[in-house]
């Protein structure tokens, strides 16, 4: 399949021409390169995934992208707007939300606050307002709820909408940070292993959630994940990372029959 131009997948989804690209990126720590060179675009509405083996740099790119690591070296491109370096505010000004690899949720207080907690970007009424909580505020806070209550509907949280996250399985914590990323209504949605952890129910749960959100929300979705049953079901295109460099790029069954994505899970020295 080709998608040098807009394409309509076999599922009835369209995939637009870039939506960010990655040029020559080049992260140091210290005298530790974790990534070198890494280059690689993701396309409006698709499903990209990041793989590789455990250190392979992943999660660092994800960091790049979002501004919360700053790369010494290349340049990210979003949606028109060049730049080397971006703090993490502005990238979820600019549209770019995101999950972690461990769950960052506010384990005392309820689901429903946790996903709201995701709205507020886009909340306007200063904080004596938010205070008071009358006039515009309130009918501000009831608007940004009905939006809330549609996304725990989304992703079927009804039944824990008033239980502190804290006291949940680990399944539904991730469920609700996923949650708590929609509600900043982005245009690209950066995932970090959002099936590490759980069985095999729980990830195909997890699975038809993220199919959901690009094909009804049109939501471009990159993620990284180290099931391959589940990348391979999922995802559009793959960037495989290894000891930091960019070994493969291409579909899962391109990425699949590559001799040196073989070599490196099965850890053939290079």
């Amino acid at each position: 399949m080709s998608f040098d131009q807009t394409t309509t997948t076999a599922d009835g989804r369209t995939i637009g021409g870039p939506v960010m690209e990655v040029k020559n990126i080049t992260l140091r720590f210290g005298g530790v390169t974790a990534i070198k060179d890494i280059s690689f675009d993701i396309l409006e509405g698709e499903i990209r995934a990041i793989i590789g083996p455990n250190g392979a740099g992943k999660t660092s790119m994800l960091n790049v992208i979002n501004g919360f690591y700053h790369a010494q070296e290349g340049q990210i491109t979003f949606r028109g707007e060049t730049r080397s370096r971006m703090r993490p505010y502005h990238a979820a000004v600019s549209g770019i939300s995101r999950t972690f690899q461990n769950v960052a949720l506010f384990s005392g207080m309820s689901t429903l606050d946790n996903i709201m907690a995701g709205r507020a970007l886009k909340m306007n009424k200063g904080f004596i307002w938010q205070m008071l909580r009358y006039g515009p505020a309130m009918n501000e806070e009831i608007k940004h709820r009905r939006a809330v209550e549609e996304i725990i509907d989304f992703l079927e949280l009804e039944h824990i909408r008033h239980t502190p996250v804290g006291q949940l399985p680990y399944g539904l914590q991730k469920r609700v940070e996923l949650g708590r990323a929609l509600a900043a209504e982005p245009s690209l949605l950066l995932l970090d292993e959002p099936m590490a952890g759980m069985n095999v129910e729980e990830k195909e749960d997890m699975s038809r959630y993220i199919l959901d959100v690009n094909d009804q929300f049109g939501t471009t979705i990159t993620l990284i994940e180290h099931d391959m049953g589940v990348v391979m079901d999922i995802a559009d295109r793959v960037v495989v990372l290894d000891y930091g460099k960019k070994i493969a790029d291409g579909t899962p069954s391109e990425v699949q029959r590559n001799q040196a994505v073989i070599d490196a899970y099965l850890g053939v020295p290079s």
